[in-house]
């Protein structure tokens, strides 16, 4: 896969519910910026910072966040998840309009939240009772998929609890979403003893987070099989082309490890190969 999406497929929870999810494996929709949506051999779907509407558009008149491509489903067709996770409070992650259609169509969670995140699901009138909170080295277990809260590196003070996520399969593949997060070693030193298959890493330096040469560098320290990009394709103000992100990869020497799925298609991963 090669090129950046200029189009998003259309998705339908029907469409979700009926997909199969090989043995050993996990297969991921990329819903845009650094949402996605995940399913396991068991069944369960997951929903990672949905940001399924174009509320960012008119957050400050100095940045064009208007969405490039709309969203592949809205929040309302997301009931029937079986999770809904959150790595901070950015609006581009924990998304009022997303979570209030979420709630109107019958979504109750389980939320799974770090803490500044779990007050801001409260004021929007998200039950106490439906939220986990999570913090780094923190898991918990829906079905047959893992999820192990891993320390990140905020934007700066507006929220200081940002985190990512490892999304283990049982009998199957580790994924590493890296969430919203500069670069530091302790990304290395507290990811690596869990041995993740594959990367799931913004390159988006304009804000503060990890650029091209920073992810293709920790995604080395790794050693992944598979490394794909987000969080560079939504908004004219904060876009990169994920060809450089290649290139740094190949500079590292793991360009081969290179994976560019397609908006709202999806993408599995098993132990030996993502396709």
């Amino acid at each position: 896969m090669k090129g950046e999406n200029s189009t998003m497929s259309t998705m339908t929870m029907k469409e979700l519910r009926a997909y199969s999810v090989p043995k050993g494996a996990i297969t991921l929709w990329w819903l845009g910026q650094a949402s996605w949506i995940f399913k396991t051999p068991g069944g369960k779907i997951i929903a990672l910072d949905p940001y399924l509407s174009d509320s960012c558009s008119t957050l400050s008149p100095d940045f064009d966040m208007k969405r490039r491509t709309p969203p592949p489903l809205t929040g309302g067709e997301m009931n029937g998840i079986d999770a809904y996770v959150l790595t901070h409070t950015h609006q581009d992650h924990l998304d009022p309009e997303t979570l209030a259609a979420y709630q109107r169509a019958g979504g109750h969670g389980p939320y799974f939240a770090p803490a500044e995140a779990v007050e801001k699901l409260q004021s929007l009138d998200v039950s106490a009772k439906d939220i986990t909170m999570v913090w780094p080295n923190k898991s918990v277990t829906v079905g047959d998929v893992t999820l192990r809260a891993t320390f990140a590196i905020p934007f700066g003070g507006d929220d200081l609890t940002h985190i990512g996520y490892l999304a283990s399969i049982k009998d199957g593949p580790t994924v590493y979403f890296t969430g919203d997060t500069g670069y530091h070693d302790i990304l290395r030193i507290s990811i690596e003893p869990h041995k993740p298959d594959a990367m799931v890493t913004v390159i988006n330096p304009a804000f503060r987070n990890m650029g091209p040469g920073e992810a293709a560098r920790l995604a080395c320290q790794l050693g992944v099989k598979y490394v794909i990009p987000c969080h560079y394709d939504l908004f004219p103000c904060n876009s990169i082309p994920p060809e450089i992100f290649h290139t740094n990869l190949k500079v590292e020497g793991i360009g081969n490890a290179y994976r560019l799925p397609k908006h709202g298609e999806p993408f599995t991963i098993s132990k030996t190969e993502a396709k």
